[in-house]
């Protein structure tokens, strides 16, 4: 493992390099852990998993129908605010260890899983789907676990996504935001 000072390309570079290693490892040395990592990966791609699990919601609960794809619509809003925000920073993945998944592209942060999966605890959250929370946390460990993003790409995207469902938490509920 390189164990040099953190560098001028950002503060904590050398801590997010080891760290990801570290997580990398669980899924190298686990293969049971990989493979779980690797499914929530793959379900995760493009908000996959949280546009499914919004329609459901909004299948099953005829009440809350249009809440249920109001929260979906803003899952995908912060899921497609981090592919914007990727093409202007343009960070690359992780090259220092030879992924567990493949991925949708070449640019790292922020993370879009980590942005829908947060975005989607938030705002699945709001309408009483609290099992969004621990499937949304699982979803950016494995993308360590697979090693194609920094933790702070996952952070950033988590904070993206929980800022974007709470700005429009209001027109969850059917206010307006």
């Amino acid at each position: 493992m390189d164990h040099r000072r953190d560098d001028a390309h950002g503060l904590g570079e050398g801590v997010d390099r080891r760290l990801l290693t570290a997580l990398h490892e669980c899924g190298t040395e686990h293969p049971r852990v990989a493979a779980v990592a690797r499914a929530l990966s793959w379900s995760g791609e493009h908000g996959a998993l949280w546009l499914a699990a919004g329609l459901t919601g909004a299948a099953v609960d005829r009440e809350r129908r249009a809440a249920w794809l109001r929260a979906t619509a803003l899952t995908t809003t912060a899921h497609l605010a981090s592919m914007g925000v990727k093409r202007i920073v343009r960070r690359p993945r992780p090259a220092h260890l030879v992924p567990l998944a493949r991925t949708a592209g070449r640019h790292s942060f922020p993370s879009s899983h980590a942005s829908s999966s947060a975005a989607a605890a938030v705002a699945f959250g709001a309408l009483g789907a609290h099992v969004a929370t621990p499937v949304a946390a699982a979803m950016c460990l494995s993308r360590l676990v697979v090693g194609v993003h920094y933790p702070s790409d996952v952070a950033a995207g988590a904070a993206l996504g929980a800022l974007t469902a709470r700005l429009g938490a209001r027109w969850i509920g059917g206010g307006h935001a």
